[in-house]
């Protein structure tokens, strides 16, 4: 797949740089580039993020960031079985367990909402710093959604961090979670509330907190762009309507016209006898 000409491989993370040394220098410098491209295009364009890192696993599937990188590329084109084996393959080279959550979501994606579950109470996650330790409270109500335990989903997302004022990463989306968890049992007035707060927390616009604030409070928004156009519209077919009344009165006269020619004549006619 083309590489575009500013992409030089140097824009990876310093850590993933170092894994890639083990490589050839100009194969570690054909990796780096399509991992800069997954990175550039998973979120705009996941199909061709996907793309690329499958040049990236095919040219060194024994990298750890690699396998990684294919992981998170086949999760966001929702391949879910082909992501939860990258991140497993991950783990197993690298040992850690930053990749849990999103092995346990995998799980949900493809149906088995009790394995995430079972995952979500495994001794792994005392292993995880705070922001996997949200990532997973996340999964787990989502699972217990996915489960129609509605209640005991609020109950998941109810915690310490969800109760702090501070605003983490994670917050937003937790806030979000929360919100829509109790707008799915009615309750509608707590909802908005939590919809707020999500929306004080969401700096960099990773959820559509306001479009669902602005649902709940009746607002309508209006495309500007159609309105113009709606508006455009309208002396058109204002203008077409005196055109066509000019056009009966023409003809209205053309018919009066007509009338007077077929009298002169016929008082012509008249004096001729």
């Amino acid at each position: 797949m083309p590489i575009p000409e500013d992409v030089t491989g140097d824009e990876i993370d310093k850590d993933v740089r170092q894994e890639l040394q083990s490589l050839p220098k100009t194969l570690a410098e054909d990796v780096a580039k399509n991992l800069v491209m997954v990175a550039r295009l998973i979120d705009e364009e996941p199909e061709r993020a996907y793309g690329y890192s499958r040049v990236a696993l095919r040219l060194a599937s024994r990298v750890a960031a690699v396998r990684e990188a294919a992981g998170f590329a086949a999760y966001a084109t929702q391949k879910y079985s082909e992501a939860l084996a990258e991140f497993r393959a991950a783990r197993r080279m690298t040992g850690t367990v930053d990749l849990w959550p999103m092995m346990a979501d995998c799980e949900r994606g493809l149906g088995r909402p009790e394995k995430a579950l079972d995952m979500a109470g495994a001794p792994e996650v005392q292993k995880l710093d705070k922001a996997g330790q949200v990532e997973m409270r996340l999964v787990a109500a989502g699972a217990r959604r996915d489960m129609d335990q509605l209640d005991a989903a609020i109950v998941t997302l109810q915690s310490p961090e969800l109760a702090s004022s501070s605003v983490q990463p994670w917050t937003a989306r937790l806030r979000y979670a929360y919100a829509d968890a109790l707008l799915a049992v009615g309750r509608e007035s707590e909802a908005r509330e939590w919809f707020a707060k999500a929306v004080e927390a969401d700096r960099d616009g990773s959820t559509d907190a306001s479009d669902r604030l602005a649902e709940l409070d009746g607002v309508e928004f209006v495309d500007a762009l159609d309105e113009d156009e709606d508006e455009a519209e309208v002396p058109a077919e204002a203008a077409a309507e005196p055109a066509k009344a000019d056009a009966d009165t023409s003809e209205s006269a053309g018919a009066n016209d007509g009338d007077t020619e077929s009298a002169a004549t016929a008082e012509d006619d008249g004096d001729k006898d």
